[in-house]
């Protein structure tokens, strides 16, 4: 009797471990809170046309920013995975120093970033908790790239013209950019979980200035380079099928 009791014990055990591991073949789908917290600097803004001059003592810094993020995973083994990762892209402030920090608000920009990364897990499918690392790479680009009246009327000032007669838009390059990412999940049943990650992304961009007048005429450019390096952090609740 005893025999058969420590039987069952054991066979029940063995189906509730399969039922908690990640298996080739498996998609799991999350969901959760994402933070951008960027290690920022900035070079100073400099004039290209009509003279090459460059703002003395004028830098800009980037805010934090909070999203929704929303991943992919597919499991090749109990190990090996590949992860696409996704959300609303952040809105991202920028805010004046040195010389410009008078002017406060910049502008702000939103941030498209779908990021590909391979995971790998440590531990066996069987295990509850499972540490992570992956590596991958990101392209990044912007959109909805807004600037403040202020920082609009002091490049208009600097190029002759009086507060409100001229206009500045600007555009961030796009680029590629590595992501290195490390992290742990729980399962906490057969379908549900939980997992939190940290990830670095060394990334840059140029922002590029185009003023005009209200004719539209081009009458100025300037640009400066921004160091985002963004440090990711990712608290999801995550589903398998």
């Amino acid at each position: 009797m005893k025999k058969s009791l420590f039987a069952l014990a054991a066979v029940a055990a063995l189906g509730s471990g399969s039922a908690m591991a990640q298996n080739a073949g498996d998609w799991v789908l999350g969901a959760g809170w994402m933070h951008f917290a960027p290690q920022d600097s900035s070079t100073p803004l400099r004039f290209t046309s009509p003279i090459n001059a460059v703002v003395p003592g004028s830098g800009a810094s980037v805010g934090s920013s909070d999203t929704l993020g929303l991943t992919t995973t597919y499991f090749f083994d109990s190990s090996w995975a590949v992860e696409g990762v996704f959300g609303i892209p952040p809105t991202f402030k920028l805010a004046g120093e040195g010389s410009l920090a008078s002017l406060g608000k910049l502008g702000d920009a939103k941030q498209w970033s779908p990021t590909l990364l391979a995971k790998y897990y440590f531990g066996n499918g069987n295990d509850a908790f499972r540490p992570f690392v992956g590596a991958g790479a990101t392209y990044v680009w912007y959109s909805d790239v807004n600037l403040t009246s202020n920082l609009q009327n002091t490049l208009g000032g600097r190029l002759g013209r009086p507060a409100g007669s001229t206009s500045t838009k600007a555009k961030l390059g796009d680029s590629f950019a590595p992501v290195v990412n490390i992290g742990a999940g729980y399962q906490i049943d057969k379908h549900w979980g939980v997992s939190f990650s940290v990830s670095y992304i060394p990334l840059k961009t140029k922002a590029k200035l185009t003023t005009r007048t209200a004719a539209g005429t081009t009458i100025g450019t300037s640009e400066t380079k921004l160091t985002l390096n963004p440090i990711v952090t990712y608290l999801q609740a995550t589903y398998r099928f």
